[in-house]
């Protein structure tokens, strides 16, 4: 065990505290998802997520001493996943800590709607976890609580890693490529689609094998995408993010994807971006150019006309919150102080 992975001098079973919290932030669909050669040229599944700051989930835990690691109460009811990783994140703590596992009270607060491809589910996940260790006095490193939220949903985004643009293997828990610090700077219109109804992500039909000309699309995808991210190249984002929202229409059809890369080309946007497993969508502007507002405006209004319901406005160069500095009085130490490097917090655009 680590300095990195528990805190220095931790206090012992009879003086610690056994309630935590913990918080994870969602994301707005993917940029990219698809398959992709892992650093064994293995075809490997992979996305690289969109963030998006100011939601996500909250979780409380209380561990109860003594009790069975199984009794884990959830309030509200039905979060299975919730659930399932805070018996994982209990008995990972309590082996680190060489202590028995036990069980405990779980609360999930929060303003994620469900089923709609934001990453509800995993940050539940995520923030439960982060809660329980909390409450046995640790910090997990994000690789260990990828794996726990692996294991407890089937497949995980990367929220545990923060704001940056991962290649992630979801349904092995792993980073396939960092792709750099930030995505390009792009201010983003969402909506919804499919009239905003949940998607079952267990009756989406199962992934078909790789095919090589799938391989190579992809790969293709990965290597604009890196350029992108390297050179702030919001137009060539947008290519990327489009040109894989068309290639997911195969398995998650949504009836306005063509609208939405009409109006896209009609207003002078970057391009389009789905969540490939649900129901929510967002148009890409580059905050660059010229008339902008009045961009976002025709935009809302072309959306508003193909009867598109517009969601919120955002961008990806808003500051990084607590989806890398998680909440909770273990967590607290690991808030770095802002520097004379710290870029400028961006004036938050309206929701529409």
């Amino acid at each position: 065990m680590t300095a990195a992975t528990r805190r220095p001098a931790p206090p012992g079973p009879a003086t610690r505290k056994t309630a935590g919290t913990g918080h994870a932030a969602c994301h707005h669909g993917e940029i990219l998802q698809g398959v992709f050669l892992d650093e064994r040229h293995r075809p490997c599944h992979g996305l690289v997520t969109l963030p998006m700051t100011g939601r996500g989930s909250t979780a409380r835990f209380t561990h109860l001493p003594g009790t069975s690691p199984d009794r884990v109460t959830v309030t509200p009811g039905g979060r299975t996943k919730a659930r399932a990783a805070a018996v994982l994140a209990a008995g990972e703590c309590a082996e680190r800590r060489g202590e028995e596992p036990c069980g405990g009270e779980l609360t999930l607060t929060g303003d994620l709607p469900l089923g709609l491809g934001m990453g509800s589910s995993t940050s539940d996940v995520i923030a439960t976890v982060r809660a329980v260790a909390d409450s046995w006095g640790l910090l997990l490193p994000p690789e260990t609580i990828a794996r726990l939220a692996v294991r407890a949903e089937g497949a995980s985004d990367p929220l545990m890693h923060g704001a940056r643009p991962l290649l992630f293997a979801q349904r092995e828990g792993r980073v396939l490529e960092a792709l750099g610090s930030a995505l390009p700077p792009a201010v983003v219109i969402g909506c919804a689609v499919g009239g905003g109804e949940p998607v079952d992500t267990l009756s989406l039909p199962a992934p078909a094998p790789a095919r090589d000309d799938d391989l190579t699309a992809y790969e293709h995808l990965r290597r604009m995408l890196r350029r992108a991210v390297t050179d702030a190249d919001t137009a060539l984002l947008g290519r990327v993010s489009t040109a894989s929202a068309r290639l997911r229409q195969r398995v998650l059809r949504h009836e306005e994807f063509p609208a939405l890369t009409r109006i896209a080309d009609s207003v002078g946007a970057a391009g389009v971006q789905i969540a490939h497993s649900g129901n929510v969508a967002g148009i890409l502007f580059d905050p660059r150019a010229p008339g902008l507002k009045r961009r976002l405006r025709r935009c809302a209004q072309a959306l508003d006309r193909e009867g598109i319901e517009p969601t919120r406005t955002f961008t990806t160069f808003a500051p990084a919150t607590s989806e890398e500095f998680p909440h909770g009085r273990t967590h607290l130490g690991s808030r770095r102080p802002a520097g004379p490097d710290t870029p400028r917090r961006q004036p938050p655009l309206p929701a529409l």
